[in-house]
């Protein structure tokens, strides 16, 4: 199929795309789970990785992103961003195909050193596939409904990424060969099979021709655009340090679960599928309320909870691991899960809201350039950290002293990984701080968020359910709202009124 923009695109055609993005995102994830995020973890470990190596594996999709610098160049000379992405990301997938021969290696170090390269090269050029693809997106996709048609390209890209993942984790722990390590060979190599049907969909997606911005001059000048508007540039500080939070303790969480709480990766992978069940289940309620309300009043309700379950996962397993360890874990995987909906949602729609049209090139790729260079230095930072505290431990302890005898009560005891996740949640204060600088529309309280949270919940639960309809007919939750919304409006119009 030729790669050439299209003279002409119509409204079928964009219809015709959108559901061509929804199946490519669906075989992008299958082919993520099988490869990347904890499967990738449980390789680097089989493989006898150290917390440095995994740093440097969670940091390279971060400090890769610089890439998008030549990326923005390349966009902007050939404007052919179909053809950049579809073979800049096809590529990518071989090597992914190819790293189904590295459990062959009979040497460690050599094998941990191809899979760092193989890593950096297949980050790379997703950069090149992002750079590319968010321009294409940002004008062939019309504003209105962004929020509900990139709730659906989630839902089902989170859907099948469960699948993939599950089904890597069980292969990996029951697989019928002689070591559990040829096992991930099988993933690999299904995972590149699964990318290169990704790649066929998103060559079936029509380009638009690339508008003309006029004289515009470098990539450096192009880059000064975002960080010249006010508004955008308190947004990229506010990226820059949740990606900072988010990267500096969440590469670690599979670590932590496998080597100190000793759970296999197969229970490692269903914690991580609840989190991405919780995650798709509300992706379509984020969906309607991003464009209801506003991004940013998502991500005041979304972002605490997310830091408040990780420093939850420190008291988990305190003071030691015990039976109800698990079942806590899976509660907050839940929790973090569908508040990591709303965040990854409501951060790609308001860096689309807020750039302008024809300038897309360069403002969206400044929001990775911006978190490649701090966010990129978290993981590196916390993996040098871990090894430095891997033997210690801070106890906060009660003793009570008797006439006859001493007892003595440990109540917190924060070791190795524990540290990481407790200095996440508290860098999230900062992040919050930086979040109340961005202006977007007007203001929506919390509250308002969590109630119409709580409707669409709600209105999901009766479509699915006869019990669910039942109680929304008992319960009519969302007329008391518009009830009290009614009121709460004529009493400001009578307020306001001048007097007769």
């Amino acid at each position: 199929m030729p790669l050439r923009p299209d003279d002409n695109v119509t409204l079928t055609d964009v219809e015709r795309g959108q559901r061509a993005l929804i199946r490519d995102a669906a075989w992008a994830s299958l082919a993520g789970s099988l490869y990347g995020g904890v499967i990738l973890v449980g390789f680097a470990l089989a493989l006898g990785a150290g917390p440095m190596h995994i740093g440097l594996l969670a940091a390279i999709p971060l400090i890769a992103q610089v890439v998008q610098l030549p990326a923005i160049a390349l966009v902007e000379k050939l404007q052919q961003r179909r053809k950049i992405t579809v073979i800049a990301v096809t590529v990518a997938r071989t090597l992914i195909l190819s790293l189904a021969v590295l459990p062959f290696i009979a040497d460690a170090p050599v094998q941990l050193t191809l899979l760092v390269i193989a890593q950096f090269t297949i980050s790379a050029l997703g950069s090149i596939t992002a750079c590319s693809l968010n321009s294409w997106l940002h004008q062939l996709l019309p504003r209105e409904g962004l929020g509900a048609f990139f709730s659906r390209r989630l839902f089902w890209a989170t859907t099948i990424a469960c699948v993939g993942t599950l089904g890597a984790g069980l292969l990996v722990d029951h697989a019928p060969f002689e070591r559990e390590i040829y096992a991930y060979s099988v993933s690999f190599l299904a995972a590149g099979l699964a990318g290169y049907v990704s790649s066929w969909y998103l060559s079936r997606v029509p380009e638009p021709r690339m508008a003309s911005v006029g004289a515009h001059g470098n990539v450096w000048s192009r880059l000064k655009l975002p960080f010249g508007d006010t508004n955008f540039r308190n947004f990229l500080i506010f990226m820059a340090s949740w990606n900072v939070a988010s990267s500096f303790a969440a590469p670690f969480l599979t670590v932590y679960l496998m080597k100190q709480l000793g759970y296999s990766l197969s229970t490692v992978t269903t914690l991580w599928v609840a989190s991405q069940v919780a995650n798709a289940l509300t992706l379509y309620s984020w969906g309607r309320l991003s464009d209801r309300l506003t991004n940013k009043a998502i991500l005041s309700v979304a972002m605490p909870a997310w830091f408040a379950c990780m420093l939850a996962l420190v008291f988990t397993a305190e003071p030691a691991k015990h039976t109800l360890t698990l079942p806590l874990l899976y509660l907050l995987h839940l929790l973090m899960g569908a508040s990591a909906g709303g965040i990854g949602l409501a951060n790609g729609n308001i860096g689309l809201k807020l750039a302008p049209q024809g300038q897309g090139t360069a403002y969206l790729a400044a929001i990775s350039l911006v978190g490649s260079v701090v966010g990129g230095l978290a993981p590196l930072v916390a993996g040098a950290l871990a090894q430095r505290l891997e033997d210690n431990e801070l106890s906060l302890v009660l003793q009570w002293t008797s006439a006859k005898d001493t007892h003595e009560v440990s109540v917190i005891a924060f070791s190795h990984w524990e540290f990481l996740f407790a200095m996440a949640a508290l860098f999230g204060l900062y992040v919050l701080h930086r979040l109340s600088k961005v202006q977007e529309g007007e203001h929506v309280s919390e509250r308002v968020v969590v109630q119409q949270f709580a409707l669409e919940a709600l209105r999901s639960v009766n479509q699915l359910s006869s019990v669910g309809g039942m109680l929304g007919s008992l319960f009519t939750f969302g007329r008391l709202f518009d009830r009290r919304l009614y009121a709460r409006t004529a009493y400001r119009r009578d307020a306001e009124a001048p007097p007769t």
